[in-house]
């Protein structure tokens, strides 16, 4: 599972959203998820404001034992090198070896103008960084000599307990992300934008493909984010969904600008353009309706059955779930939580 940590309509005080996030972070931990993650965004807190994901996790790895802690992702051009480095081995050395290492190129425009960094400089900013993350991980030292990040060599103390082979992740939401995460070598992750086929498999392809002919290898499965809303009564979830994930799509078509034409203009973001295309063609309610019906909610049974079908077109994959979004808090999402981890969590871990 993952966290947001979105203040919907700035409706509580941040400090009751962390608290709500952490509650079920903490449960995650000891009704058997794999990995606990949070995501990195500034600025916005109607859309999600945690600026140091690898600071939230080592809270959660103090209070916890079993569950990886997952930068989901930490966004590689507004963070220095080095320091991704140092944080993310500090991180591991606090959980116990337990951290995954989550990687994005980032995407608002807000975001980029609050660091003062041109977002056309992203793609090479997040190449250059990205490799000198990946060797600082393996090496014990940090070094570069590129032309954002020229870097003197420096070593990493303390030490990851161990490789992050196998354990560091990227998010690729464009065809150049896609293919950026295959050549590195790493497991492509997505946040489901709609539908499988037509919108995330080609992007699937081209990372298979990539990572297969640059290291000789097929790729790991890729891992897919889901808003998730369990409940027993197949209507009440329908509604539910068609609430909170509604809700949260907005949040992103505010917060991305994804009415905007900045995208056509911008470096490495022209796939984004579409987005506006969308909405324009089809209306932005036909759009959110497409969204909504993308992600994996429903009675436990339904949930199931959308798994074994995604699966049928991806082949393996390893989902990943948020419980609290656009609204979704409290004793809603918890009682969400519980069904899901009681009917749901043993049948995709016996898939």
């Amino acid at each position: 599972m993952t966290n947001l940590i979105q203040n919907y309509g700035n409706a509580d005080s941040d400090y009751d959203v962390y608290r709500d996030q952490i509650a079920l972070s903490l449960r995650a931990d000891s009704d058997g998820y794999e990995s606990i993650g949070c995501v990195e965004h500034h600025f916005d807190p109607g859309y999600s404001m945690c600026p140091d994901n690898t600071q939230f996790l080592s809270y959660l790895a103090g209070r916890t034992t079993r569950a990886k802690m997952h930068t989901t992702a930490v966004i590689i051009p507004w963070n220095d090198p080095m320091r991704v480095v140092e944080k993310i081995a500090l991180l591991d050395n606090l959980s116990d070896g337990r951290a995954m290492f989550g990687m994005g190129r980032g995407l608002a425009r807000r975001e980029f103008e609050g660091f003062g960094i041109e977002m056309g400089e992203s793609r090479e900013r997040f190449d250059e960084a990205a490799e000198m993350i990946i060797r600082g991980l393996e090496d014990g030292f940090v070094e570069g000599v590129g032309k954002y990040y020229p870097q003197a060599k420096v070593p990493v103390h303390p030490a990851p307990l161990g490789t992050f082979k196998g354990r560091t992740t990227c998010v690729a939401m464009s065809p150049d992300s896609a293919v950026a995460a295959g050549k590195l070598g790493v497991q492509m992750m997505a946040f489901i934008q709609g539908p499988m086929e037509a919108m995330h498999m080609p992007m699937i392809e081209q990372y298979r493909t990539a990572y297969r002919d640059t290291h000789g290898a097929d790729a790991p499965p890729p891992l897919m984010i889901d808003l998730t809303y369990c409940h027993a009564d197949s209507d009440a979830a329908r509604a539910a969904a068609f609430e909170h994930v509604a809700n949260y799509y907005m949040t992103c078509v505010e917060h991305y600008e994804f009415g905007g034409r900045h995208f056509e203009s911008t470096s490495g973001y022209a796939s984004y353009a579409a987005a506006k295309q969308a909405i324009d063609e089809y209306g932005l309610e036909a759009v959110v309706d497409i969204y909504v019906n993308a992600q994996i909610w429903g009675t436990p049974a339904e949930q199931i059955a959308k798994h074994e079908e995604r699966r049928a077109i991806v082949g393996e994959y390893e989902p990943i779930s948020v419980f609290q979004y656009g609204g979704l808090k409290g004793e809603k999402a918890a009682a969400s939580y519980e069904l899901f981890t009681a009917e749901v969590l043993p049948a995709l871990q016996s898939m």
